[in-house]
């Protein structure tokens, strides 16, 4: 049984330890098509449950010998949610990290039991949900959820909780090819994104092999799905070995200014999207002032 594993480097948050929160099988109330772990029936709660003191006496170790990294990352063979013990487990974690207090809490989730537990996510630093499509058809075709959740229900919770929630609140996207790629569906959470709190959306698609036999997208169909998140801090996460071949922009100051406060783009988005003349134009008017860079949730922004 292995609950702590990395450290790994993470382009969106760091250098990160996991905690797995589900270390003997995967206990999940969704059976999502990209997941990569196998098919299985959804289940609304763990079955087998691992021992709170177990975990703890885990993550001691692991910090003894890891003092270096960015983030703890709880997440799970499955959705760490369904952990019985979670606002217990956070509580005492947040206790041990008073010794590392440059150390960052983050729980990645479906988002789909954020009334449940709202108390323990509380309690994260950064709390990161997938939100696949507002659109029922495209959520159950991509999501495979248990039949005892209810979309409408679930978008009230991530509502409900991100209007009390004092941490980083991060969405992401999947996008799977002929299934969320549509504009109506990214329309649809871009809209409902903007009626919630969070800090950025990360726009993905599928990067390792999946559960199911589906397909990802391009690395152009994801920037060009991500403009339909205008408002939002956008983080594009490319597929490594998708060459990206999109016609760069040469842009003047005052164009610079309206994209940016359209979307605020991250450092990568600038190399990918404009011409060196511009990303020159960009960095002076950020040296004089014009524009800043602001640090969301482990990824810089150039915001107006």
């Amino acid at each position: 049984m292995q609950i702590v594993f990395g450290p790994i480097l993470s382009r969106r948050f760091g250098v990160s330890l996991g905690i797995d929160l589900s270390p003997y099988t995967k206990q999940c109330n969704f059976d999502c098509v990209y997941c990569e772990l196998e098919a299985k029936k959804p289940m609304d709660t763990q079955t087998q449950i691992a021992p709170l003191e177990v975990i703890l006496e885990s993550i001691q170790h692991a910090l003894r010998t890891h003092t270096d990294i960015d983030v703890l990352t709880f997440t799970a063979n499955g959705e760490p949610t369904l952990y019985p013990h979670l606002e217990k487990l956070i509580l005492q974690v947040k206790e041990l990290l008073k010794e590392y207090p440059n150390i960052k809490t983050l729980i990645l989730s479906n988002g789909s039991r954020f009334h449940a537990q709202k108390n323990a996510l509380n309690h994260f630093d950064i709390v990161k949900f997938s939100l696949d499509s507002v659109v029922t058809k495209n959520f159950k075709r991509v999501d495979k959820p248990s039949k005892t959740l209810d979309l409408v229900t679930i978008k009230q919770g991530i509502k409900n909780f991100s209007k009390q929630y004092g941490g980083e609140l991060v969405a992401e996207v999947l996008i799977v090819a002929n299934m969320n790629d549509d504009i109506e569906s990214n329309r649809e959470n871009a809209s409902f994104l903007r009626e919630v709190d969070i800090k950025r959306v990360d726009i993905s698609t599928i990067d390792r092999p999946s559960s199911h036999r589906v397909y990802p997208v391009s690395n152009e169909k994801l920037y060009e799905l991500s403009t339909l998140y205008e408002g939002l801090n956008v983080c594009v996460v490319t597929r490594k070995n998708d060459a990206i071949n999109v016609t760069q922009q040469d842009l003047s100051e005052t164009e610079i200014l309206e994209l940016l406060k359209r979307r605020p783009l991250t450092h990568v988005d600038c190399e990918i999207l404009l011409t060196k003349e511009s990303v020159n134009r960009l960095e002076n008017m950020c040296a004089i002032g014009q524009i800043k860079i602001k640090n969301i949730a482990g990824v810089s922004f150039y915001c107006v």
